[in-house]
């Protein structure tokens, strides 16, 4: 229809949008007046009023609340630096004790067992866990496995009178549909926030850490949200609430959740291992730049991911792939640079089989590979220094997804030793030995066998960077 008179038209339609306002606002006044509850009516105009409400009632109580408390050893760092002595005088200060509280929220998605799904970054490093229910109910967690690469976590509750969230099939999830995010922001209790999926698929978030895949959205998510469950109109689980894009720290409107599919791949395994058993293809890439798309023959593309280096005994060299060979498609899924790729292996399953894309020569070429574990060069602690017995570490880079970070990962710390006593955990990256960058495990025990009084751990753990001195 061609619209002849706009002006006339733009009239037309104010006076029918007033008119029907009007229509609404009596209505609204009649169903006031003949309901002494002040409630909305249930019809309005003849026409039922939409509401989130009933499909809330049945999933709230499958949300939680969780609180967590980590016993830190502090010390003034300046005072244990001898130059800073030498000028300023004073001996190096006792450690004390900091109670660090924060709060998160999870979704309960096994009442049976007691199971609760929530980020990885909610109970990093906590010693203590508990879980809040919305009929008031405050219960102890037990942390049955965590993936810092995917920010995830598992925690078990007492199986009593729960009530879990069915999950959703995330396969039909398409940009546009309507979502609502459940959580605790900012610590002031159970808050409902609606929005539609504003996009899927996105990696390349918060500077490109860990394995991701995220369903954008924007539905309100703010600091308190992480772990709390993304909901579709029918009441089931989408995906996990897990981060922001902000300026400010606050909502604008872009918000990211974990799908739910990867989380229950996570989930399961985290409960079956305690771990997540993924596979690896053992190669380091790098984006193609516009001088080495012509060099390796690529034509001026700079899409896809040039390898730099294989890993002996690793998937990729039984297969037969080079240094050289830039890396285009990963089972026919494109492969647009070194963070895709590594999305890609990370999120596939020990043993799968995959078919590689790549170019060789300028040539295109199909390889075959079947992923493995990856490979891991594995340091017990008092191999390093004897104050670290009951801790083991690995080269950051071989055995983490967070490769922008040099230095040496924790992969377990036992609970009674020194280490943990001190502050180490499992997934802690040591990044400087006595206030000396490292690059992995050899720098970690050159610098360790100066045999100093004291042991000055530069740990990066989720984005905090801080000390920890072990004695």
């Amino acid at each position: 229809m061609r619209v002849s008179n706009p002006s006339a038209t733009r009239s037309a339609i104010w006076l029918c949008t007033a008119a029907t306002a009007m229509l609404l606002a009596a209505a609204i006044l009649v169903g006031l007046s003949r309901n002494s509850s002040a409630a909305l009516p249930d019809v309005i105009a003849g026409t039922p009023v939409p509401s989130l409400a009933p499909m809330l009632e049945r999933v709230t109580p499958a949300v939680v609340n969780i609180n967590t408390q980590t016993h830190v050893q502090v010390r003034d760092p300046f005072f244990d630096d001898p130059v800073f002595r030498r000028f300023f005088g004073g001996s190096p200060s006792q450690p004390r004790e900091r109670v660090q509280q924060s709060l998160g929220s999870g979704v309960i998605v096994d009442a049976a067992k007691g199971y609760v799904l929530t980020n990885n970054h909610v109970i990093d490093g906590a010693d203590d866990v508990s879980v809040t229910l919305t009929d008031g109910r405050t219960l102890a967690g037990k942390v049955i496995g965590s993936d810092p690469d995917t920010d995830l976590a598992v925690l078990q509750i007492p199986a009593e009178r729960l009530s879990a969230m069915p999950l959703a099939d995330v396969s039909h999830l398409r940009v546009g549909d309507f979502v609502v995010a459940v959580g605790n922001p900012f610590g002031i209790g159970q808050t409902v926030t609606s929005g539609i999926v504003s996009g899927l698929d996105r990696t390349r978030v918060g500077g490109g850490r860990g394995y991701q895949n995220f369903i954008q959205t924007d539905a309100s998510i703010n600091p308190g949200n992480s772990g709390g469950p993304l909901v579709d109109l029918t009441g089931k689980l989408v995906g996990i609430n897990s981060r922001i894009f902000s300026p400010s720290g606050g909502n604008i409107g872009i918000g990211f959740a974990i799908p739910i599919d990867l989380a229950k791949r996570v989930m399961d395994q985290l409960i079956e291992f305690g771990e997540v058993k993924r596979g690896a293809l053992g190669v380091e890439t790098q984006d193609v730049t516009a001088e080495l798309s012509n060099m390796l023959g690529l034509a001026g593309d700079t899409r896809g991911a040039v390898v730099t280096r294989v890993i002996a005994r690793s998937a990729a060299e039984k297969a037969g792939i080079k240094v050289g060979d830039t890396v285009v498609s990963f089972d026919d899924k494109p492969v647009r640079g070194t963070q895709d790729l590594h999305n890609m292996e990370g999120l596939a399953d020990t043993g799968a089989g995959i078919r590689l894309g790549l170019v060789r020569d300028g040539k295109p070429v199909t390889i075959a590979a079947s992923l493995q574990a990856p490979v891991i060069h594995k340091v017990n602690g008092e191999q390093l220094d004897a104050r670290l017995v009951g801790a083991q570490f690995a080269d950051q880079s071989n055995a983490s997804s967070q490769r922008q970070i040099s230095g040496a990962v924790v992969l377990r710390v036992d609970q009674g030793s020194r280490a943990f006593a001190s502050g180490l955990r499992a997934g802690d990256i040591v990044v400087a030995v006595n206030q000396r960058q490292i690059a992995g495990i050899d720098d970690f025990q050159q610098q360790a066998q100066r045999q100093s009084r004291q042991l000055l751990l530069t740990i990066a753990r989720g984005q905090s960077l801080f000390y920890v001195i072990v004695e």
